[in-house]
Formats: structure tokens, C-alpha cells, sequence
């Protein structure tokens, strides 16, 4: 077990590739932490984790407010005592160009994409420097690295999410916190049907976009979380400032 005996914290955790890597960090043996805003989703999935003999628990989160995200952290403390590993997984997507694109979504989107690592990240540091170190895995994207149509703010956010989460493994390194960021590609995931609904394009018409990449088709969140898992384990323990993208190989002609 990959993770036995360590605490998780995941935001984002009740859908899609944070509901994923929380189900596959509690088979790995970690307690986990679970924030979102949807209550409903996040209680189910531990639930499901508690029913089948692990430890976790939820907390409703808005990432993009200080006091949550520190209400978040510190019930983590009271609960498991200890914090190793951080995955930073909460996003939201708005499919637009910055013509059409409102400062309200602009703004919503910077804060939960971006703001909300730098605001839990600050919470929790302190606590992994404590226990002598941890992992901090933050999701970015593939159009983190490569820009896209009509997504002006998405890709402003996740090229954030990818310096940023460079910027703290070099700050991080010394406490022996590694810092890294996954980069998705189209994951089967509600987010990605949201595209397809904001797009107003069908979502089998939407999907067969993915076929279009070497794998032809499109990830699944358990596979995604696979890779959080690594970057979280002492499978990665010289890696630190890396953004691994997995996307199967849609980016790989564009370098």
C-alpha cells in the first residue's frame, strides 16, 4: 500500500478526477480529507470509502475563500493529526474568448483554479513541515502548456497552476515538500461534458474530438488518478517541480 498510514487532502474530491483519486488513495491505505461544494457527491464518496474499511471525512469548501480553505486544514489536524500529501484538484472551466467572456468568470475562475492553491497550500505547508515533509500534487492541464479555442481564462489559470507549482518546489524543496502538477487531457469526466454544454455542442459529437489523438480516445479519471498517485508516493521521491502531462499523447506533436 502506496500510502499506508498518511493523511490526504483532496479538493475537488466529489466528482470526476478528484472522486477517483480519493477512492484510490483510501485503497492505498491513507486517510483522506475530502473538500468540495457539492455536499451531496462528497459525503457519497466517503462514505463509499468508510463502508469498504477506510478513514475520511468531508468538509463543504468555497477553495476560493481564505477562511474555508483554513476551516478545511485545520479540521484535517483535529481529525488525522497530521498532513502528507495535498492534491490541489478543484477547478472550474468558462468556454470563451476574452471578448465574450464576463470579469465575474474571469475572476471566479482565476480564484478556484489558481487562488485556491495558493490558499490552501498556505494552510497545510506548515503542518507537512511539522511532520518532515509531504507531496503537494496540483492539477493544471494540458492546455496549461498549449493554448486552446474560446478557453482564454482555462488556459490562463492552468499556465498559472504550472509556474506556480514550480515556484513552490523550489521554495518547498528545502522542508522536503515536493511540489508537482498533473496535466490532463479530455477526461471523461462532468467537467467535460459542462464544455460540451457551454460549447452547445452534442457531447458525442464533443468526445469524438478526442479520437483525434494518438490513443484515440479520451482518459478516464481513474487513470488520471494514477498519476496523481505516483506524483503523492515515494515512487516519485527525486521528482519535484515537474508537470507530468497525461493525455494521451495529444500534445506530443506540439513541442
Amino acid at each position: 500500500m502506496q500510502l499506508a498510514g498518511k493523511v490526504a487532502l483532496i479538493t475537488g474530491g466529489a466528482s470526476g478526477i478528484g472522486r477517483a483519486a480519493a477512492l484510490l488513495f483510501a485503497r492505498e491505505g491513507a486517510a483522506i480529507a475530502l473538500a468540495d461544494v457539492n455536499a451531496d457527491a462528497g459525503q457519497q464518496v466517503v462514505d463509499e470509502i468508510i463502508e469498504a474499511g477506510g478513514r475520511a471525512f468531508f468538509e463543504l469548501t468555497d477553495v476560493a475563500a481564505s477562511a474555508d480553505c483554513r476551516g478545511f486544514v485545520e479540521r484535517a489536524i483535529r481529525e488525522f493529526g497530521r498532513i502528507d500529501v495535498l492534491f490541489n484538484n478543484a477547478g472550474i472551466i468558462r468556454r470563451s474568448t476574452v471578448l465574450d467572456l464576463s470579469e465575474e468568470d474571469w475572476d471566479r475562475v482565476m480564484a478556484v483554479n489558481v487562488k485556491s492553491i495558493y490558499l490552501v497550500s498556505r494552510a497545510a505547508i506548515p503542518h507537512m513541515q511539522k511532520a518532515g515533509g509531504g507531496a503537494i500534487v496540483n492539477t493544471s492541464s494540458g492546455w496549461g502548456l498549449a493554448g486552446g479555442g474560446k478557453a482564454a481564462v482555462y488556459c490562463a489559470s492552468k499556465g498559472a497552476v504550472v509556474l506556480l507549482t514550480k515556484a513552490m518546489a523550489i521554495d518547498h524543496g528545502p522542508h522536503k515538500i515536493r511540489v508537482n502538477c498533473i496535466c490532463p487531457g479530455d477526461t471523461d469526466t462532468p467537467m467535460l461534458r459542462e464544455e460540451a454544454r457551454q460549447l452547445g455542442v452534442e457531447n458525442s459529437r464533443f468526445f469524438a474530438g478526442s479520437a483525434m489523438r494518438p490513443l484515440g480516445r479520451a482518459g478516464t479519471p481513474e487513470e488520471i488518478a494514477q498519476s496523481v498517485l505516483y506524483l503523492a508516493s515515494d515512487a516519485s521521491s527525486f521528482v519535484t517541480g515537474t508537470a507530468l502531462v497525461v493525455d494521451g499523447g495529444g500534445l506530443a506533436g506540439s513541442f
